[in-house]
């Protein structure tokens, strides 16, 4: 059969000779994995060879037509027999060499070519005989299957490409591939640009596609969604307008989506589905595309106009799964979150694959304009995405050496700025003021002081205002009707804190640092109660403290029982009631009821096992007793009290505790009833509880514990065995006094009577009070009663700034700190230079991150400085070193689109935004769940703290026009709602 006979599709072949050598040569090439070859049968083969080295055209041994059909199971399927060998049942031809054979024989009827990948596997390089074969589905069926084969050498999207065309699945529907190995297990696909094999894709397993729905989620992982009145199914609002559920803690998170999701050029990136083809999967410094793609969910869900609130569950996981620090559901700022989240979404979405070594240069006198060129374009060979596009600018770095003047100038990339802002170096302080009159009032003065001042340059502006020396005066931090803390004069004033209430004591003479021959007596207030705590295992009386406690400088040869008695009668004078002359005298069978129940210093000699005197007897113990020096005032004007019931922990750091507010007038500053108590036993000298909170009491009772004798300033009560009566009619006492710790818990032992006393500690003493001697003589009211000065009318202006002036201070020339110095080249050695950044070039999006917490060795403090910043036309052009050159440059006006707000202080506080929606150019208030309307006037506060601006010449016009305002466009419903409250009320007119 000649050869011409054969289908009109074959072409004339050359002669056999070349015929035979064609296809030998190309037998004989490596393997390379990727290419393809071919199947051919073998006995075909060895006819075709017969058939060439016979030398005849015309010979019987004519193949014809490229025969496979001993290769096949059955040739309905064409599906390949099961170990077939090569060499004995087919051979392998790359695909050259079957193009020719083809093009000279042409192949049978209906056969589809046996075409197979060369794949490169960890051992060894071989062509892929049998593919993978697999299942495909979609997951809205599970059921409707169909098969598809595979080289392992394939990639991914080839069978996302498969799917698509099988099911008919648009171009422009999202989906995402899942493959599944049993009924239960199934991993994500990520990659599309994954090879079969590297997905350890096998036979046998199934690949399901999903579809994203119209509401930004997906079917298989369908968040939890806030839920109003209305069917959120069948809510249509306008896209963008959405919260975000808080988690517990995470409004900083919150805060921060909200400004990126009003960044039109990010946010249309991830609407249009452009991040898709970005996904970097292999950068070492990426987070495998699980970032950019979490992200995207979130964009996707808020843009899609079907969710009041989205719950970004999901997005914060991966967070916490690539950022430790975000583990959990601490607040956290959100600077921090946003400068991680840029950084991750870049490296996701970095089209640069592999990052090449680049040896930074210096200027060496070069032109600005060229190594700012050369240094934007090393960096754009490194990094280069959708943030660098949109958030990247330029800016000059000049470095000066202080002995050899080197100059050493650097152009650097940024992603935001962050600005300070002017610090004031005074300090508006409230302190409570107690003059040595007794009849006089406590009053409450505002004063100036030097933020870096000293308790002495406190009491110095005091003393401006009192005409009292600073030496007389005693500063000391009071709550919970104790002293947390006493000054000493030179401490540093960054130690008390805003929120502290400061009480000022007038001494008689003196002052902390000088105690020769006066001592300063700390004075605490406390009531026993009616009954004996039988319960902790003894019969003494549990008391706690109240009212207001007191500093007093005492003369050492005052420090007896009956004059320091004498001596706070006389300082109580104002609000305890002098006794009636008919109840002066009384039997004195009951005396040990003040010297039995507290180690304290009374005007008679009791008995140590004296019987109970219980409150039957109370009444008839005011019988008698001293006349006190004093009487009753008349109307007063306010009473301070305290709001706070417990108190923080202190921390070194003067990192703010959580502390009651400063007190008003009308209220009290230590009014309310101290709920610690503790037992009154005769010479314990164990602990009672102490106040949680108190790092620092802990050290102070045990260093008191060492020296309780040196601690107490007054002297024991001699005791005398067996029980006395006395004939005589006596003087009564109004209360006893008791030596204790810093806390006012833990009693202290009293020394033998006469004995003198070596104050080597700070000595703290307690009025015991009966309850109802206390109620009858005790007047509370007129106890917390307190005046306000002058001062403290004259309102407290906030400190208000321009957004131009944080940009000045941030191109100041400055001296590097010794932390942080600098290596002269030069020099050889490290030089405190002087540095000055300057702005080269911006972003189309400029973020502005204004500096409000300040840490220093020394201090630490949130600035609630009012920033003015533009909302239109915020120029650049004289802050920007590198000038417009032509009319084709941008412009350097930029336009406010949305304001990160913070509310409170250091250690506490809440985060919301503002923004203004691409679509309609509507502002928007967003506080976690709850979205309402906001007008212009609203936005600049002391609370902004990132100020999101774009540049005008990329801004659109709305394509819809705005909504009509209403006040609450979603639900006001929070779950997990931050401990800070809402801070302000978004209504609108």
């Amino acid at each position: 059969m000649a050869a011409n006979c054969s289908t009109g599709s074959a072409t004339e072949p050359p002669g056999l000779e070349t015929q035979w050598r064609e296809i030998d040569n190309l037998n004989q090439q490596q393997l390379r994995a990727g290419d393809s070859w071919y199947l051919l049968d073998k006995r075909w083969f060895d006819q075709w060879k017969e058939y060439v080295h016979t030398g005849d055209q015309n010979s019987s041994s004519y193949p014809g037509k490229i025969d496979n059909t001993e290769l096949f199971e059955d040739l309905d399927s064409y599906h390949l027999k099961e170990r077939l060998s090569e060499n004995e049942d087919f051979i392998l031809v790359p695909s050259e060499a079957w193009q020719k054979l083809l093009s000279w024989y042409d192949l049978m009827d209906d056969q589809p070519p046996l075409e197979r990948k060369v794949v490169d596997l960890p051992s060894t390089v071989k062509v892929e005989v049998y593919p993978v074969e697999v299942y495909l589905c979609l997951s809205s069926n599970l059921e409707s299957t169909v098969a598809g084969q595979f080289s392992r050498a394939d990639k991914i999207h080839t069978i996302h490409q498969k799917i698509r065309q099988h099911f008919t699945v648009s171009e422009t529907a999202e989906s995402r591939l899942w493959m599944r190995s049993t009924d239960t297990s199934s991993e994500r696909l990520r990659n599309l640009n994954m090879t079969v094999l590297d997905a350890c894709l096998s036979s046998g397993m199934t690949v399901i596609m999903e579809i994203r729905n119209v509401d930004g989620t997906w079917p298989t992982s369908r968040p939890q969604i806030m839920r109003n009145s209305a069917d959120e199914d069948s809510y249509r609002g306008p896209p963008g307008v959405c919260g975000l559920t808080n988690l517990g803690n995470t409004c900083f998170m919150n805060s921060a989506l909200q400004c990126l999701s009003n960044t039109p050029p990010l946010t249309e990136y991830f609407l249009m589905n452009l991040y898709l083809e970005e996904l970097n999967f292999t950068n070492p410094l990426g987070m495998k595309g699980e970032i950019a793609e979490a992200y995207a969910d979130v964009i996707k869900q808020m843009w899609s106009g079907r969710h009041y609130s989205v719950v970004p569950r999901v997005f914060k996981t991966k967070v916490g799964h690539f950022a430790s620090q975000f583990l959990g559901y601490q607040q956290h700022d959100s600077q921090e979150l946003l400068s991680f989240l840029l950084d991750g979404l870049h490296e996701d979405l970095n089209r640069v694959k592999k990052k090449e070594y680049i040896e930074l240069k210096d200027a060496d006198g070069r032109p600005d304009q060229e190594v700012a060129e050369e240094a934007w374009r090393n960096h754009l060979r490194r990094n280069d995405s959708v943030i660098v596009d949109t958030f990247h600018g330029l800016f000059k770095s000049t470095l000066v050496c202080p002995e050899c003047n080197k100059v050493s100038v650097t152009f650097d990339p940024f992603c935001y700025l962050s600005v300070p802002l002017p610090v004031s170096k005074e300090r508006v302080m409230e302190v409570f003021y107690v003059s040595l009159d007794p009849m006089a009032k406590p009053t409450q003065y505002r004063l100036i002081v030097p933020k870096a001042g000293r308790v002495i340059d406190l009491c110095t502006a005091l003393s401006q205002a009192t005409d009292v020396p600073p030496s007389q005066m005693a500063v000391a931090d009071v709550f919970n009707h104790r002293f947390y803390r006493i000054y000493q004069a030179e401490e540093s004033l960054s130690c008390i804190l805003d929120r502290d209430d400061i009480f000022v004591y007038q001494l008689n003479s003196g002052c902390m640092d000088q105690a020769d021959e006066e001592v300063i007596l700390a004075i605490y207030m406390r009531e026993r109660s009616h009954y004996r705590d039988y319960g902790s295992g003894s019969n003494s009386y549990s008391t706690s403290l109240f009212g207001h406690p007191l500093l007093m400088s005492v003369p050492r040869a005052q420090c007896t029982r009956e004059d320091l008695y004498q001596l706070l009668l006389k300082r109580l004078a104002r609000y305890v009631h002098p006794l009636d002359p008919s109840e002066l005298e009384e039997e004195d069978e009951d005396e040990e009821l003040y010297t039995a129940q507290t180690n304290g210093v009374s005007d008679d000699e009791g008995e140590e096992d004296s019987e109970e005197a219980g409150p039957a007897k109370k009444e008839e113990q005011t019988q008698e007793s001293n006349q006190a020096d004093g009487q009753n005032n008349g109307p007063l004007e306010a009473s301070p009290s305290n709001e706070g019931e417990q108190r923080a922990e202190e921390e070194e750091s003067s990192s703010e505790p959580d502390r009651a507010s400063s007190t008003e007038e009308g209220q009290s500053a230590c009014g309310s009833t101290d709920t610690n108590s503790q037992d009154a036993n005769d010479g314990d000298q164990s602990a009672a509880a102490e106040p949680a909170g108190k790092e620092e009491e802990d050290e102070e009772e045990e260093e008191e514990e060492d020296g309780e004798g040196a601690a107490t300033c007054v002297q024991a009560n001699k005791r005398v065995p067996g029980r006395r009566h006395y004939t005589e009619r006596r003087k009564k006492a109004l209360f006893t006094i008791q030596a204790v710790n810093s806390n006012g818990t833990t009693e202290r032992g009293m020394a033998e009577a006469g004995s003198g006393f070596s104050f080597s500690s700070q000595p703290y003493i307690a009025i015991d009070w009966d309850p109802d001697i206390k109620k009858k003589y005790y007047n509370e009211n007129e106890a917390e009663k307190y005046i306000k000065h002058q001062s403290m009318d004259v309102p407290h202006l906030q400190t208000t700034v321009q957004l131009q002036e944080c940009i000045e201070l941030f191109t100041t020339v400055e001296t590097l700190e010794e932390e942080n110095p600098w290596y002269c080249p030069t020099c050889k050695r490290h030089q405190l230079a002087t540095k000055k950044l300057d702005l080269w070039s911006l972003p189309e999006v400029l973020i502005i991150h204004l500096k409000r917490f300040s840490y220093t060795k020394y201090s630490r403090e949130k600035l609630d400085t009012i920033v003015e910043f533009p909302l239109r036309d915020l120029d650049f052009s004289g802050f920007l070193l590198k000038k417009t050159m032509n009319s084709t440059e941008p412009p350097c006006r930029y336009d406010l689109i949305s304001v990160s707000n913070h509310y409170g202080g250091l250690r506490d506080g809440h985060y919301t935004s503002y923004a203004q929606n691409k679509d309609n150019g509507q502002w928007y208030y967003f506080d976690d769940s709850k979205v309402t309307f906001a007008r212009e006037e609203q936005i600049v506060t002391s609370a902004a703290y990132l100020l999101f601006y774009q540049r005008q010449d990329k801004i659109r016009q709305p394509t819809v026009p705005p909504p009509v305002p209403e006040n609450h466009i979603t639900s006001e419903t929070h779950d997990a709602v931050d401990g800070a409250s809402s801070c302000v009320s978004m209504e609108t007119d």
